[in-house]
C-alpha cells in the first residue's frame, strides 16, 4: 500500500475487514469509527458497498495511537477535525491534553511535597494537639474566638473543627464526612459539644487524601494506603505509589509523542496525497 517514495498508493482498494484484521477489531467497529468522523467518509459503488483506501488504513492506525496518551473522547475529537479540514481545533485539543499532564505532574509534585511537610521535623499544622479545642491559632486565653465562614458564634474557627479544615483543603464539609464514611479520616468527638476534632494525625490523613484524590486516586484506591500510613505510623508506604502514578505519567507522556507522529504523517498524508480512486466494485463486506 506504500509505493517506493514513501507516498500511499490511493489506488488500492480495501474491505472493512481489511482495516480491521491487522488491530483485532471488528468489521462493525471500523464501520462505527467511520459513522462517528474517526475515519474519513467511505466511498460507496453502485451497490452500496463500503470502499476504503489506504488513507482510511492510516487515519485508523493515527486514531488507535492518539488513545494512550488523549482518552477516547479528546482522540475522537482530535481525528473529526483534521477530517472535516479543521486543523487548529485539533491542535487545541492536544494542547489541553499536554496541559492536563502538566497540571498532573504539578499534583504528584505538591503531593510528595506535602509528604515532606508531613515527614519527620516538618513543622505542626495549626490546630495540632497543643492547641485547645475552641481556641484559635494565635489566640491567648480568655480571647474571643474568631468566627470563621459558617460558624456560629460561639464556636472557634479552629483548624482541627471540621469547618476550618474543610476550608483549608478548598472541600466542602460534606466531603470530609463522605471521607470519614468511607473510614478514611476518623476524626474524635468532643465530649461536651459532640463536634467533630481533627488531631494531628486525621489531619495528616485528610490532607493525603484529598491530595491522591486530586491524583486520579479513587477512594477505594486511597483507603489502603491510608490503613498502611496508620499502622506505620509513617508515610514511607506512600512512596510505592507515588512511584507508580510517577511511571505512569511517563506512559502518558510517551504515548502523546506517539500518537503526535502518527498524527503528523496522517495531515502529511491528507496535505499532498491524492484522493483514492473508484473505479472498480470491491468484494462484498
Amino acid at each position: 500500500m506504500v509505493s517506493a517514495g514513501g507516498n500511499l498508493q490511493p489506488w488500492v482498494r480495501l474491505r472493512p475487514v481489511d482495516l480491521a484484521r491487522p488491530h483485532g477489531l471488528s468489521t462493525q467497529a471500523v464501520r462505527n469509527y467511520e459513522e462517528a468522523g474517526i475515519l474519513p467518509a467511505a466511498a460507496r459503488t453502485e451497490s452500496g458497498y463500503r470502499t476504503y483506501s489506504p488513507l482510511h488504513a492510516q487515519a485508523l492506525d493515527t486514531f488507535l495511537a492518539l488513545l494512550p496518551g488523549h482518552g477516547h473522547p479528546t482522540a475522537t475529537g482530535i481525528m473529526r477535525a483534521v477530517n472535516r479540514g479543521a486543523a487548529e481545533e485539533a491542535f487545541r485539543l492536544i494542547d489541553e491534553s499536554h496541559a492536563q499532564l502538566l497540571e498532573d505532574r504539578r499534583t504528584l509534585s505538591a503531593v510528595e511535597n506535602a509528604l515532606r511537610d508531613l515527614g519527620p521535623g516538618a513543622p505542626e499544622p495549626p490546630g495540632g494537639p497543643g492547641q485547645a479545642p475552641g481556641q484559635a491559632p494565635g489566640q491567648g486565653p480568655g480571647q474571643a474566638p474568631d468566627h470563621g465562614p459558617g460558624q456560629t458564634p460561639g464556636r472557634a474557627a479552629a483548624p482541627t473543627f471540621i469547618g476550618p479544615l474543610a476550608d483549608r483543603l478548598s472541600i466542602r464539609p460534606a466531603t470530609l464526612r463522605k471521607w470519614e464514611a468511607a473510614g478514611l479520616v476518623r476524626p474524635r468527638r468532643d465530649p461536651l459539644t459532640g463536634y467533630r476534632v481533627y488531631g494531628e494525625a486525621e489531619v495528616r490523613d485528610a490532607r493525603l487524601v484529598h491530595q491522591l484524590r486530586r491524583g486520579g486516586y479513587l477512594l477505594e484506591q486511597i483507603a489502603p494506603l491510608v490503613d498502611q500510613v496508620r499502622e506505620a505510623d509513617g508515610l514511607a508506604p506512600l512512596e510505592a505509589a507515588l512511584g507508580d502514578w510517577r511511571s505512569r505519567l511517563a506512559t502518558r507522556g510517551r504515548a502523546l509523542l506517539t500518537g503526535s507522529a502518527k498524527l503528523d504523517a496522517y495531515l502529511n498524508e491528507r496535505e499532498h496525497g491524492r484522493e483514492p480512486e473508484h473505479e472498480h466494485e470491491p468484494e462484498r463486506e
